[in-house]
Parts: C-alpha cells; structure tokens; sequence
C-alpha cells in the first residue's frame, strides 16, 4: 500500500508538473522568415495591407466613437465583466511599436501578447488563426504605417477565474485551429475565396454564430444567429425562412457592397459598421466570392421570429403618403408618432420617399417581434457612407421617453410585418444602458 500510495503521489506531482508547464511556459516564436520574403515591398505592401485590414474590420472594434482610428479603449460588455480594445497604432509605450513580426503574427495566429500574455478571444483570433502569415504581416505593415496615437486603454473589468489570462491556454486548446485555412480542392477559386473571406478575415461567425457554455462559436449552429452588445446578428444560412436562402445573388451583393438591397431593407448597426467600414471597400470579385461561399452553408432552422411577412395586410391597405383608413382607432400614441418623426422618410409602405435606405418593406428589423434591433436604431439612428454621400437617420434617444419609443416600436412592428409585439418601457430603458 505504500508503494502504491507514492506512485499515486509521482503521478499527482508528474500531472501537476504538466499542467504548470502548460499554463506558465512562454509561447515561443513563429518563424516568419519564409512569408517575410514572399512578400512585396514598399508602397505595394502598404496597400495590400491597407485591403486586407479593411476586410478583417479592424477599424470597428478599435476605435471608440468620435476616437481616433485604431487607437482603442472601445468596451466589450460580456456575461463575465467588460473587457477594452487595445490600441494598435505604433505607438511604442500604449500601442503596438515595439512589436515584432513573429509577435504580431503570434498574436493573431494564436491569442498571445507581445510579452507572451494570453489575449481573449474578444479579439477574433480563433478566425484570424485561420489566416496565411504573409496576410497577418501585410496587415501589420499597413497599422505601422499609420500616424501613431499615444492611448491608454480603460482597465478591464472581469471576474474571477477569467480575470487570470493563463485559463485561456485551456480555451485555446479547444477552440483555436493549428494552422491557416486550407483551399477546398473539390470546390471553385470563388468558393475558396470567399470561404477565406468570410471564415478568416471577416470572421463573420463571430457575430452570426450562437455561443457555447464556455464562450466559444456553436459549430453545430453555424451562422444561425446571436445577439451581441444588445444588437441581434440574424441568421446567414442557407435557411430559406430563417436565413437568406431566399435572397437573389443581386441582393446579397448590394447588401454586402452597398449596405442596402431591394426588398430586404438596410443595414444597421454591427451590420452596418461593418458594410460601412469594411465590405463595402471590397472589389465586386470578393464580394462574388463571398456570395458564392455564404450560399452553401448549410440552412440552419432558427427559433428566432424575425421572418419577414412579404405583404402584410397593413402594408397592402397603405400608400406611400397615407396609412389604411382605419389605422386611427389601431395606432394610438405609436402612430401619432410616426406620422410626425418617421413617414416623411420611410413613406407609409414602406417604400423610402427621400432614399432606397429609408424602405422598411422586407427588413428583418420591422419583422422581429422582439423589438431588440428596432429599439436600438430609434435610440442611436443609423448612418452609411454610399456612393452617392452620407445617407443618416436621426437618434431619438433624447427626443422620446421609454414610454413613446415603446409605443412608437410596438405600431412599427405591427403596421410593417403584420405581427404583434409587446415591447415595454423596461425593454427600452434595458437597450438605453447597452
């Protein structure tokens, strides 16, 4: 028994032993000599930097509103407390500066600090490990090249056990891929493309993706839709109820590129930010391949009731200038006030009378009865930079009471999608705090 009971001991301290080297051991270096040389010099790797951050959105989640580009201090609240994006301009004493190319690209491939720390998955690095070396290294050249921002970041919020950074090496085990994504052979170049596109660079799963019990993307429930910082991301499968299955190529290209198309509505929001800051400055051919990829997800069924109702009879009674003529004694305070904040820009039918990114008819935002994205575009508006200029919608955050803005989404729901909502003040006041 007492042999046995110090081979039991051997093994705890053997065990132990491993543990402790896995969580404390500093994660060594990428060789990045052979991506270092494959790359073009000069202005040309500028430029393809320039692209490619653009198309991995950089810029949104690292600059706060009104900061400057790149510079951070943007807060994440999530379940286990609130969490800042760093500054990533060059600055060498609250940036990136002193960085190396093996560091940076360690840090993207694998969530770890320049001075071996673990980062959290905040950071999309679990879709950014998915991305060639020579991609990463383009990028860091671009965000050298920018002018450097002296910032400090807030300090993050978080609670115990997430607050000890070594507990990701767990997570990173798990969840993080061992090397960049691999092209399909049995698939197109357009296909390979966009899967690139859309896994690695944009990491659009990141938001369209539900969540597991330890924080990581549901990989069974691939872009079947999330809600995040108070925004519903909806579901971008295949799913022709649910999903886009039932969206033309055109219509998820203008969508993509343009921020708007026929018949769906607009962009808001996270979406929005990220037609507006990334996808619309892809050429048309990413934008292809992006279509041709997203469209063979497979169609995950969502719970979420935000299916758009094509010609609710509300819709069908109204014109462009006028409600149906009963839409007195339904409307109340909501109609009140929409008729004299709303109409004059989104017309009675829905059409858009001032611009196509007024129309409401077909957007999944007027369709959910939920009110979660409704709620937050009356608070905050919205805005996109299109080729035609700035097109805007007001906030009326300030102008309206939880009261009014509850009422005024609960007729908007109604009169567009046909359905019944019961959004409160309480739902308004929760939105006003995200």
């Amino acid at each position: 028994m007492k042999r046995l009971g110090l081979i039991v001991l051997a093994a705890v301290v053997i065990i132990v032993a491993a543990v402790a080297v896995f969580l404390f051991k500093p994660a060594s270096l990428p060789d990045v000599s052979v991506a270092q040389a494959a790359l073009p010099t000069g202005q040309a790797l500028i430029d393809r930097g320039e692209y490619l951050t653009r198309a991995a959105d950089c810029v949104a989640c690292h600059t706060t509103a009104g900061g400057k580009p790149y510079a951070g201090g943007l807060a994440f609240k999530l379940p286990f407390g609130t969490l800042y994006s760093p500054n990533i301009t060059a600055d060498k004493e609250t940036g990136i500066g002193d960085w190396t190319d093996a560091q940076f690209v360690r840090a993207l491939h694998q969530g770890i600090g320049w001075q071996g720390g673990n980062l959290y998955p905040a950071f999309p690095y679990a879709a950014y490990a998915r991305m060639t070396t020579e991609d990463a290294l383009a990028i860091k050249a671009y965000l050298f090249s920018l002018p450097v921002v002296h910032a400090d970041k807030p300090k993050n919020d978080l609670i115990f056990p997430f607050n000890q950074r070594y507990v990701m090496r767990f997570w990173n085990l798990l969840f993080v891929p061992s090397g960049p994504l691999q092209p399909d052979p049995q698939q197109t170049a357009d296909w390979n493309r966009g899967a690139y596109l859309v896994e690695a660079m944009a990491h659009c799963g990141e938001c369209h993706t539900p969540r597991n019990l330890l924080y990581a993307l549901d990989s069974g429930k691939k872009f079947a839709g999330a809600e995040l910082q108070g925004w519903k991301a909806y579901n971008i499968s295949s799913d022709k109820r649910s999903g886009i299955g039932g969206w033309s190529d055109e219509q998820l290209a203008d969508y993509l590129s343009k921020g708007h198309a026929e018949g769906r509505g607009s962009a808001t929001g996270s979406m929005g930010e990220a037609v507006d800051y990334s996808l619309r400055h892809l050429t048309p051919e990413d934008i292809k391949a992006i279509v041709a990829y997203v469209r063979t997800v497979p169609p995950q069924a969502s719970s979420d009731q935000a299916i758009v109702e094509a010609e609710p009879a509300t819709l069908k009674a109204s014109t462009a200038y006028a409600p149906a003529p009963d839409a007195a004694a339904q409307g109340g305070l909501g109609l009140k006030l929409f008729q004299g904040a709303c109409a004059s820009c989104h017309g009675w039918n829905g059409e858009g009378l001032q611009t196509p990114y007024a129309a409401l008819h077909g957007s999944r935002t007027v369709n959910d009865p939920d009110g979660t994205n409704l709620i937050q575009v009356i608070l905050k508006g919205a805005h996109m930079t299109t080729a035609t200029g700035t097109q805007a919608m007001p906030a009326f955050a300030n102008a309206y009471s939880d009261v009014e803005i509850a009422a005024l989404g609960n007729y908007v729901l109604g009169h567009f999608s046909g359905k019944q909502s019961a959004i409160t003040p309480a739902d308004v006041a929760k939105a006003r705090a995200q």
